[in-house]
């Protein structure tokens, strides 16, 4: 169901005052270049906890606090971000929990998945698993938090998006979906101060033992059916080949069979 065609229900007013939003942010890197940069999700959950909880928005980064890239995010127009001092080889996980399960927050938002580091996406869901909240995934908007619930709408393929009821404390994601983030200015972000706390380290030793390689394109497809409809996907689907391209191989040893398997796949470019 669409946007446009659900019901909305009276839409209560949000009392900024009296909320305590918490946005993580990590350190991104440019598509391109690499170079460090303010992550892009991320960006997106500190534009959403500022239209939420206006100067009440507390940013937090686990990490180091000498990166200059977290700047980016103080020249959105924050005061202060607070940072957890450790290693990049450390686990965020347990020193986040600590600090969010202290804080008496009622919300916390985080990107989808990191653009530097092990990027798994797996910090949201293990942190709500270890504080015991709930998890909403790919929110795009907050519209009201009273009595101790709130109503959100979660975005879905192909635009649509589902209105729920959520009781708080409980954390989300939000993606691309979210409210584009705000150009950083360089006076603010200079301005702005880092909080820093040390905390216990804690080593992720999955993470210092894996060895990290650039990622490779992933092999193509042999064939794409596109089609709009389920009956134009299962059409294509059943339909016999026209090509005349084939080769039927009957009567062949096992080499010469792999063989030819071999030299289509190669020709596909799915091994090279």
């Amino acid at each position: 169901m669409g946007r446009n065609a659900m019901q909305p229900d009276n839409k209560l007013p949000v009392d900024k005052s009296a909320l305590h939003v918490i946005s993580l942010v990590s350190i991104g890197a440019h598509p391109t270049s690499g170079r460090p940069r303010r992550a892009e999700q991320d960006a997106r959950a500190v534009e959403l906890g500022l239209q939420i909880a206006g100067d009440n928005l507390h940013v937090l980064h686990a990490g180091s606090a000498e990166e200059p890239a977290l700047r980016a995010y103080l020249g959105m127009g924050l005061k202060e971000l607070h940072v957890l001092e450790q290693p990049k080889d450390a686990d965020a996980l347990p020193g986040l929990a600590d600090y969010i399960r202290e804080s008496g927050v009622q919300l916390v938002l985080a990107g989808t998945q990191a653009e530097t580091g092990e990027g798994s996406g797996m910090l949201p869901y293990l942190l709500a698993e270890k504080l015991g909240w709930p998890l909403v995934v790919g929110m795009a908007e907050v519209e009201s938090m009273n009595n101790g619930t709130a109503q959100v709408l979660q975005a879905l393929p192909r635009g649509q998006r589902r209105r729920l009821k959520v009781r708080l404390p409980f954390l989300a994601t939000v993606d691309n979906a979210a409210p584009k983030p705000r150009q950083s200015a360089f006076g603010p972000a200079q301005r702005g101060t880092l909080d820093v706390e040390q905390i216990e380290v804690v080593i992720d030793e999955l993470f210092t033992a894996a060895e990290l390689t650039p990622a490779k394109p992933r092999p193509k497809r042999l064939k794409v059916i596109k089609a709009k409809s389920g009956a134009d996907r299962m059409k294509a689907a059943t339909a016999k080949a026209s090509g005349g391209g084939g080769q039927v191989l009957k009567g062949v040893t096992a080499q010469e069979g792999a063989a030819a398997i071999l030299k289509l796949l190669v020709e596909e470019g799915v091994v090279r």
